[in-house]
């Protein structure tokens, strides 16, 4: 048996939202100097195969990290 949940835990959101885990650029709030690069931050995740926006998400936060993006 397979369990898929949607939960959005690590949802991102706008500075004031008291709701959001994440900023804009996959900083996790609480926690200095760690980022999440995970599909539960993804808000709306496609019905087909996640790899190729999981690929993104990662490509996206190395750019921040890095600083290139």
């Amino acid at each position: 048996m397979v369990s898929i949940t949607s939960s959005h835990q690590a949802r991102m959101g706008a500075d004031g939202d008291p709701m959001a885990a994440l900023d804009a650029r996959m900083r996790v709030r609480v926690i200095e100097g760690l980022r999440l690069a995970d599909m539960s931050a993804v808000p709306d995740i496609n019905a087909g195969n996640t790899n190729a926006p999981a690929t993104m998400l990662g490509n996206r936060c190395a750019g921040f990290i890095l600083g290139t993006a």
